[in-house]
This record gives structure tokens, C-alpha cells and sequence, in this order.
């Protein structure tokens, strides 16, 4: 059986090897043999993600005549890559992309860090803001004066509370998508609804298509489902989704699920087009696949005159294909572990039934808070505060980083809350590391791949903003210089306390 979930055409391939830039050779140095370059090439797309991990490679003869190259340079090529551990081979199926043993995904970078350490570090692993208050507060007294009448209940309402489903119906008919109290299914955070999904539609040993980069938390509450993931490489920059590779992988990988987020997307920032979700829509029922579709995101727009394009579900009016969830955690607060779900009703019916057998339903005071917010008008303030705050962070660690590390490159998204820069040549992974020893925090590219892609990135949040901003640059620069000298082994030197 074939190791490979996806495939790379020769003509694709080659167009990206071409578009490399070429790394420039010391004063008096040799140009590397014909072989080692293009051996280099694939390498550094496998690591940056832009050829997914197990993608199978076109044939050597196929390869060589796209490249203008002798076969036998292809071959000395894909030997060098199977010898480094970045190809599999087996007769019969093709040579397929790895990385090799012992390359395992950073282990830190995205759970928050305790309070007292905050003094020292400047935490850019969760891309999480504090609440916005006085909301936060305003809707928990809120949801106590309502409690009364559902303390005289069991308290388990395993499809939500009937007054939140509404009210979260009501906002998706509002949005110009007609929707039913029935077709809502309101969960503990989004991770718990993307739990119970899969945990309905893909069985172990199911395959899911994914972005490559996707959310790192997704990612891995995936491989613990064991589930096996099919990476679709996005395309550079805040372009986004290449529908012509969605098209083929969704065709020939057949995946039970899709999981896409086409709204500031996480990492990257990008923000598909209405062409393109009708495009992804289309494809996804062509193929027998479920598309979830992720809008945790949804509600940030960080620039004003952005228009935004229509919900994902508005192009499935049967509701036949498209699944969608929502959270409070990204728009309000992280703190407030409110998610939910969008499908059918025949969908939502087998979710709740499911349920019954984790965690039979989401904290009650909790929904009561967002009902409030959602009817008084709380929520749009709130989020509105959220929006502010986030797009000035933004402006200042774009600044911050554009000053303090100009050869880093990244393109400034309109929304969301994360930022994905290339991290000028260095590894993510060893930045990461370093990071932490000069009092900054921050995630390696790999953790938002597949088996190790995407080295050469980092995440950074709009998380601080101001001179926090600036001194998170600042320790980013100092470990970026460590790396570069190679002196990341030596003790660096402590981080001092710093307060905003």
C-alpha cells in the first residue's frame, strides 16, 4: 500500500523549485553540483511547507524533462533526498516527500505560561488577548440574575441551551443564511466541536484534508483522534488557497473531512474570496467529502474598509456539505470556553446522540454570559474593543519587527490575530529554543505543519502591543543573532523583568 496522501506534478514542481531565490554562495565559494541544488530545493519546500510531507514526487524522467535537466541529475537528486530522510521510495508506488527521524515537532510554544512568569517573559505562544471589560464582568452579572430558573433543572442541555440557540440562529439568518434553532449545537469551545465532528464523520484511519499551515491545536487533536491528515499546501503570501491543488487532492485522496479556516486564516492571516469558498464548496461535494469550516476567526476584521466576503455555508444552501463552527474564545475571550456548531438538522441530532458519551454538556452560566452579550448589544461592543486593540498591536509588532529584523518577511494580514513570518533563512525550531532562554516566547513553524514542514517560520500573535511590542523584537533579534553566530549553545544572558 502506497505511503503517499497527496501528489506533486512535474510542471507544479518545477514552477516552484524555479521561484526559489538562490541562497548566496561565500566570497570564493563553489557553486554546488546541479544535483545538490535541486536535492536543496525540494528539501526547502518540504520544510517549509510548501510541498506537503508524504506528497508523492512526479517520476524522474517526467521531473528532469520540466527542469531541462539529464535524468541522471533527478536521480542523484532524489538518492541525496532519500539518503538525508526527506524521500521514501518503494517499488511500484513512487517516491514520496518525509523528514526524517528525529525531527520531532517542537514540544513548546503554544500553552500559556503561568502568571508569575509573565514578569520576565514576553509570552508570543498563545494568540490570546485578556477579556475586554467591563464586558466580562457585566455579562457573568448578567447571567446570574438569569440563573434562578435553570438552577431548578437537571442543567444538562447537551444541544445548549434553547434561549443561546436561538440567539445564535437568529445571527446566522441575520448574515442572510436562514437558519433554525435545530441546526445549532452549542459546545464546549471550538476544540469541542471539532472533537465531535470528527469523532462522528472520521473514524481512526479516515483521512482529513487540512491547510498546510493549519491551527497547531487542530492539528493535534487530530493525530490524537488517529485520524491520518492530508496537507494541502497554501499558496504564498495571503493568496491563500490554490482551488486547482484543493480540486486534485480532494479528488484523488478522497478525504472523509476537509477542515479549512477561511476567515484570517491561523497562522498565515489569509482570507479567502467568495470565489474561492464557492470553489471549495464545490469541490468538497464533488468528492463526497464534509467541509468544516472554521469562523472562530470570523468576527476580527482589523481594517475597516475590508469588505467581507459571504459565510462559507451561504454557498451549501442544502446544508448537505458544509459544517460550520463558531466560538466565543477568539471574538471575546479565551476564558470563555463557548464554541458551536452550524449543520443540518439530521447532523446535529447525531452530534448531541454522540454526546451523550463525552462530556454530556457545556457549563450553563457560561451560555447565559454570551445570551446576554448577544441580546443587550455587549457583544458587539465587546468584540469592537477587541478589534481596536488587536489591530494596534498588529501596527506596533509590524513596526517593531520590521525595524528590529528586516530580513524577516511576512505579509500583514487584514484580520485575525496572527502574524506568519519567514524567519530570514534560520529555523524556526532553534529560534524558539533560543527565544526562551532571552525572555521570548514564541512557536516554531512546525508546529502548524504536517511532520515537521514549515522550519523556516514562526508565528507571532497580536497578543502586546507598545514597548512590549518593541522589546519583544528586540529579544526576537537577540536570539535571531545567536542562532546566525552559532552561539545559541552558549548560557545567554538572563532575561531582565519587564513592565509595560
Amino acid at each position: 500500500m502506497a505511503q503517499w496522501t497527496s501528489a506533486v506534478g512535474a510542471t507544479q514542481l518545477a514552477r516552484l523549485i524555479t521561484s526559489q531565490q538562490p541562497t548566496p554562495a561565500a566570497p570564493g565559494a563553489r557553486k554546488p553540483p546541479a544535483y545538490r541544488a535541486l536535492a536543496d530545493g525540494i528539501r526547502l519546500l518540504v520544510l517549509e511547507g510548501r510541498v506537503p510531507v508524504a506528497a508523492r514526487l512526479p517520476a524522474e524522467r517526467e521531473l528532469a524533462v520540466s527542469l531541462s535537466l539529464s535524468r541522471t541529475t533527478v536521480a542523484a537528486a532524489y538518492e541525496a533526498l532519500r539518503a538525508e530522510g526527506f524521500l521514501e521510495s518503494r517499488r511500484g508506488a513512487g517516491s514520496w516527500t518525509a523528514v526524517p527521524a528525529g525531527n520531532p515537532l517542537p514540544a513548546r510554544g503554544l500553552e500559556p505560561l503561568p502568571p508569575e512568569a509573565l514578569g520576565s517573559m514576553i509570552d508570543l505562544g498563545c494568540a490570546a488577548l485578556p477579556a475586554p471589560e467591563p464586558w466580562l464582568t457585566r455579562a457573568v452579572q448578567g447571567a446570574l440574575e438569569e440563573l434562578p430558573p435553570y438552577a431548578h433543572t437537571h442543567g444538562d442541555y447537551p444541544a445548549g441551551l434553547p434561549a443561546l440557540r436561538r440567539m445564535l440562529a437568529d445571527r446566522y439568518t441575520e448574515r442572510g443564511i436562514p437558519t433554525m434553532p435545530e441546526q445549532i449545537m452549542v459546545t464546549t469551545g471550538a476544540m469541542g466541536a471539532i472533537d465531535a465532528i470528527c469523532h462522528l464523520f472520521a473514524g481512526r484511519g479516515e483521512r482529513i484534508a487540512v491547510e498546510s499551515p493549519s491551527y497547531a491545536n487542530i492539528l493535534q487533536l487530530m493525530r490524537a483522534a488517529g485520524v491520518r491528515l492530508v496537507p494541502v499546501a497554501m499558496s504564498d503570501g495571503l493568496d491563500g488557497w490554490d482551488m486547482a491543488t484543493w480540486r486534485q487532492v480532494l479528488r484523488d485522496a478522497a478525504p472523509r473531512l476537509a477542515y479549512v479556516v477561511a476567515d484570517f486564516h491561523n497562522p498565515t492571516g489569509a482570507l479567502a474570496s467568495d470565489d474561492q469558498r464557492r470553489a471549495m464548496v464545490e469541490a468538497a461535494r464533488s468528492a463526497g467529502t464534509v467541509l468544516v469550516a472554521d469562523e472562530t476567526m470570523a468576527e476580527l476584521k482589523l481594517d475597516e474598509d475590508l469588505e467581507m466576503p459571504r459565510p462559507v455555508c451561504s454557498f451549501d444552501p442544502a446544508g448537505s456539505t458544509v459544517i460550520t463552527v463558531g466560538s466565543a474564545s477568539k471574538a471575546f475571550w479565551a476564558g470563555m470556553r463557548i464554541g458551536w456548531v452550524r449543520a443540518a438538522p439530521d447532523v446535529i441530532r447525531s452530534l448531541v446522540a454522540a454526546r451523550a458519551y463525552a462530556d454530556l454538556g457545556t457549563p450553563v452560566l457560561e451560555q447565559l454570559a454570551v445570551n446576554w452579550l448577544m441580546r443587550t448589544g455587549g457583544w458587539t461592543e465587546a468584540v469592537d474593543l477587541r478589534r481596536a486593540q488587536a489591530r494596534d498591536n498588529r501596527d506596533a509588532l509590524v513596526a517593531a519587527v520590521r525595524r528590529e529584523l528586516p530580513d524577516w518577511e511576512f505579509a500583514v494580514p487584514r484580520g485575525g490575530l496572527t502574524l506568519w513570518a519567514r524567519a530570514g533563512g534560520l529555523s524556526g525550531s532553534r529560534l524558539a529554543e533560543v527565544g526562551e532562554r532571552v525572555g521570548v516566547r514564541v512557536p516554531s513553524g512546525p508546529r502548524f505543519g504536517v511532520d515537521g514542514a514549515f522550519e523556516g517560520y514562526v508565528r507571532l500573535p497580536f497578543t502586546v502591543g507598545g514597548p512590549v511590542a518593541d522589546e519583544a523584537a528586540t529579544r526576537l533579534a537577540a536570539a535571531a543573532r545567536l542562532v546566525t553566530t552559532g552561539a545559541a549553545g552558549h548560557t545567554a544572558e538572563p532575561p531582565r523583568t519587564f513592565v509595560a
